[in-house]
């Protein structure tokens, strides 16, 4: 059995992992380049990407031998379904793998929105030190009594709520199947969520539903006073009406480990706003969150062989 790694350096950047373990015969590369397709999927029977377009063009010059398509993360919004269904071809993604680090991230956007950590940390940059010998010169709050809404509550999202529950926060969550409210989390509607919350958490699939789910309208429902936290999928959020809403201070700032474009261009606004904290996609990106991938595609991969196959996502 042959499986070929594309965008093996998304993964893989410190070469702590070993792709070797994944079956008989692992070809590895660092890129997904298009014209190269065909060679390196020669004789392979099993296909692992990592958040590259397989569009339904690529899958229709697939060889014969190919049978799966693995998706090393949770969405897989970057391959066509259809298309692959329509040849034959098992999709399968890794879900759960990073819950916890992602989980981590979106609270740590959180706490330091609430104790203006970027602003501290550019005034020392500045070599302005007079928050260590006057009155604080930034806001510092805390999260305790404060309310976070969440939106979509999967692995991830259900993570966060614990988390901030932990916190002492309270929670309203926004999901297509609402369960009953229990201490300190309810659920409602988007409205009612983006109008009463003083931070907002997104955690939901990119889909042609939840694209640009945060709006104009939506970013106009917010508090002045709200902070638009995103840790899962850029496009869900409509880059232009965010930034014309931090521009205009029309909430609070935004912390961003996701964007509409990625890689954000060099010349993106977003790096000159101070009321923005932007990190490159890295929610996912920690060593024990890569080691489980790992793991748990090799799982994908063993359930395939022994004829019956896990997290297919087209069914």
């Amino acid at each position: 059995m042959k499986a070929v790694v594309l965008c093996a350096k998304k993964m893989n950047y410190d070469h702590l992992l070993d792709f070797s373990t994944l079956c008989e015969e692992v070809a590895v590369y660092d890129d997904a380049d298009e014209t190269k397709m065909a060679e390196r999927l020669q004789g392979a029977e099993i296909l692992i990407t990592k958040e590259n377009q397989v569009t339904a063009e690529m899958i229709q010059s697939f060889p014969d031998t190919l049978k799966i398509i693995v998706e090393a993360g949770t969405g897989y919004n970057n391959i066509d379904l259809k298309a692959a269904s329509d040849k034959g071809l098992l999709v399968c993604n890794v879900p759960s793998y990073s819950t916890d680090s992602v989980a981590q991230m979106a609270l740590m956007f959180i706490l330091m929105c609430a104790s203006s950590m970027k602003q501290q940390i550019s005034m020392l940059d500045r070599g302005d030190k007079r928050s260590f010998t006057e009155y604080l010169q930034v806001d510092h709050d805390e999260v305790f009594g404060k309310t976070l809404g969440v939106i979509g509550e999967g692995h991830i999202g259900g993570r966060v709520v614990a988390l901030a529950r932990a916190f002492g926060m309270q929670v309203l969550v926004y999901r297509r199947r609402p369960l009953p409210d229990r201490e300190g989390v309810r659920y409602v509607s988007l409205p009612e969520l983006l109008k009463n919350s003083d931070y907002i958490s997104l955690h939901c699939p990119l889909t042609k539903d939840t694209r640009h789910l945060i709006s104009r309208e939506a970013l106009a429902m917010m508090k002045p006073t709200a902070w638009l936290i995103n840790t899962s999928r850029g496009p869900l959020i409509d880059q232009e009406a965010l930034l014309e809403a931090l521009r205009n201070h029309a909430i609070a700032g935004a912390a961003l480990d996701v964007q509409e474009y990625e890689p954000l261009d060099p010349d993106s606004p977003l790096f000159d706003l101070d009321n923005v904290i932007l990190t490159p996609h890295i929610g996912w990106q920690t060593k024990a969150a890569r080691q489980r991938l790992l793991q748990i595609i090799r799982q994908d991969i063993e359930a395939y062989r022994n004829g019956a196959p896990v997290n297919v996502v087209n069914n």
